[in-house]
């Protein structure tokens, strides 16, 4: 793939517009788990922005608009507040940004629980407004009606089992689940059940080791893990965190980069400079490295 920059006269800026390629699908992503086998791991990120999904897009089979955007995007405590209206916005963006990863977008708390008929409300809004492949909503058992009911009306939808962040306030926090056998089994159970619902995908995150493998086996489609297991036939992170962007992340995410510091040492030397007087003036021109 090659890549040249495109400038956007309405904002001055140069965006990179690749060579024409053709987006992943979800059919593809669900065919590359073959007789309990994934050769190629699926590689997810989360992505918020459209500049973010420029940046992330060219390496990601998917990319996540994931309701941790309250947490990393609005400085909520939680994702529980996030509404449609955000996810609809940043989804529309990072579809906008992207050109060859499946973008998948989250379902909000309070989107899709009430009845099948909720969900696909919720669902066939995203997809209309932002032009995703796909939603992805929390919940097992519970939730395998509705997976099926969205995907028998043409929403691919990808689950989510293990530790789920929109039941923070019924599992009373973000600890790792299935530390029992009764516990165990069911988070096994309910990836089952969505699986046999139609679920291309499902992510298992929190969970003990050997729970992320025995969903792994049993399941026919692909699992991502999130603090999981490396036998998943995926992963996927908050980029945020990867990236080292916030201080404190979860015991069991790879800090790849420490970009806040990056930052904050660029905005530092950038306010010596105007405090000093010693900020270019408006006629020099910047020349990248």
């Amino acid at each position: 793939m090659s890549t040249t920059f495109q400038l956007d006269t309405a904002t001055s800026r140069a965006n990179p517009t690749p060579a024409p390629m053709k987006r992943l699908t979800i059919p593809a992503i669900r065919q590359r788990k073959k007789d309990g086998v994934t050769k190629e791991p699926v590689v997810m990120l989360t992505a918020y922005t459209a500049r973010q999904a420029q940046l992330l897009d060219a390496h990601c089979d998917l990319l996540l608009v994931g309701d941790s955007l309250g947490q990393v995007i609005y400085g909520l405590p939680s994702s529980v507040p996030v509404t449609l209206d955000m996810m609809a916005a940043h989804g529309a963006a990072v579809v906008r940004g992207s050109y060859h990863a499946a973008v998948v977008v989250d379902m909000p708390f309070g989107s899709y629980e009430a009845s099948p008929q909720q969900a696909f409300e919720s669902a066939s809004r995203l997809l209309k407004e932002t032009g995703c492949a796909a939603v992805k909503l929390e919940g097992g058992e519970a939730m395998a009606e509705t997976v099926a009911f969205l995907t028998r009306r043409g929403i691919p939808v990808m689950g989510h089992v293990g530790l789920t962040p929109q039941a923070v306030n019924v599992l009373g926090g973000y600890n790792a689940r299935g530390r029992s056998e009764a516990e165990a089994a069911k988070i096994v159970g309910d990836a089952q059940a969505l699986a046999e619902a139609g679920a291309f995908a499902i992510v298992i995150e929190g969970v003990v080791e050997p729970i992320a493998i025995a969903i792994t086996q049993a399941v026919p489609c692909p699992t991502i893990g999130i603090g999981a297991s490396a036998q998943c036939d995926g992963q996927v992170l908050v980029t945020e965190d990867m990236l080292g962007m916030f201080e404190r992340v979860p015991r069991f995410v790879k800090i790849y980069e420490n970009i806040a510091e990056t930052i904050s040492g660029a905005a530092a030397r950038y306010a010596a400079e105007v405090r000093s007087r010693a900020f270019p003036g408006i006629e020099q021109t910047y020349q990248p490295k």
